[in-house]
């Protein structure tokens, strides 16, 4: 399965998706924020197959670090996820770099498909819907 680097400053949210992908058998490291994620990214032996980032997040968020990831690890596949349509519209502008964005709120089997399909290089198979409750 895939090394995926999860980046979200909210606890909850962070090990409910960690949680979720470690269901299909992905080893995922975890990160805070952006500059905690570039640290994980430095300091690694091994590559990453995916950067899964929340936007807004503080010290860096999840746009600097995916211009930042994407230079360094031209590689790694990166999927973005917000829980607000202006943070979205922020990323219109990277879609050379960004496999896609997921909104939350997510339900477990939709972060799942998001991530699959990210890996698999296609969009996710049904659009996110931002009316779902998650965690708290």
């Amino acid at each position: 399965m895939a090394r995926i680097l999860l980046t979200e400053d909210d606890d909850g949210v962070r090990m409910f998706v960690q949680r979720a992908l470690m269901m299909d058998g992905h080893s995922v490291a975890t990160a805070e924020d952006g500059t905690d994620a570039l640290e994980v990214l430095s300091e690694s032996d091994d590559s990453f197959d995916l950067l899964l980032t929340d936007i807004q997040m503080p010290e860096m968020d999840g746009i600097a670090l995916a211009k930042s990831a994407a230079k360094s690890w031209p590689d790694m596949t990166i999927l973005m996820m917000t829980g607000f349509a202006e943070q979205r519209e922020r990323c219109d502008s990277l879609s050379v770099i960004v496999h896609d964005v997921v909104s939350k709120p997510f339900s477990l089997a939709e972060i799942r498909s998001a991530v699959k399909g990210a890996l698999s290089g296609r969009a996710a198979e049904e659009p996110v819907s931002i009316v779902r409750a998650m965690v708290g």
